[in-house]
């Protein structure tokens, strides 16, 4: 989608609702990281944590100062969002260091391939600002190397850390699916079909497939 579409209302949505829960996402990560950096057993781990929790922060003020340029305020665009990923937060609070990694790792990634999804259809100079986002892969390889390494020192935690993933996923999922049916998330996916439910079923099961192949990387199942 080119940057003609900067005054087709439908557009204007898309573009604030994607940002407006991508700028959320991005505030609520920061908060969540900084607080779970605390339980971390090494020094070393905290600063890693710390770190990510920083790169997060800095993706919220890319993602406000692109709602500035476009003359939207950063804040109104995130409220609507804001009952709702908290809610999800709520039902998903890790119980202990290795859960917190897992729930970052999860999360992380399966927002990325949705967000990727969409950003195609974006005008080129928000597009920049998502990809921008995207291909910063810092975060997402700290957190794999982590768990990797959590993994190979406790054997034992595959299986209680497989089931974990699994239960993320899923409320993740039925967060994405309910979040794009309330938006206008979904817009410009529905050219091939019109269908919205059936585009929503085809995005959420390439979403777990992703997914399903990354645990398999980590030697977990999905």
């Amino acid at each position: 989608m080119g940057t003609s579409s900067a005054g087709n209302a439908p557009y204007q949505r898309l573009v604030t609702d994607l940002l407006g829960v991508m700028a959320y996402g991005e505030l609520s990560a920061f908060g969540r990281l900084s607080s779970d950096a605390r339980y971390a057993p090494t020094l070393h781990d905290r600063a890693l944590l710390g770190r990510i929790a920083v790169i997060e922060f800095q993706h919220f003020e890319l993602v406000s100062a692109r709602l500035e340029e476009l003359g939207v305020d950063a804040e109104e665009t995130m409220l609507p969002f804001q009952r709702s990923v908290d809610h999800f937060h709520e039902r998903t609070k890790p119980g202990d260091w290795y859960e917190s990694l897992m729930k970052a790792y999860v999360i992380d990634t399966v927002s990325s391939d949705f967000y990727k999804s969409v950003s195609e259809f974006l005008d080129a100079d928000t597009r920049e600002v998502v990809e921008r986002i995207l291909v910063s892969e810092e975060s997402t390889a700290v957190l794999r190397d982590l768990l990797q390494r959590a993994l190979a020192e406790d054997p034992r935690l595959a299986s209680r850390l497989a089931l974990w993933g699994r239960r993320l996923v899923g409320e993740a999922l039925t967060q994405a699916q309910r979040v794009s049916m309330e938006h206008a998330l979904l817009g410009p996916l529905l050219s091939s079909t019109g269908d919205a439910r059936e585009t929503l079923g085809k995005l959420t099961a390439d979403l777990a497939e992703r997914h399903a192949r990354r645990m398999t990387g980590l030697g977990l199942t999905a």
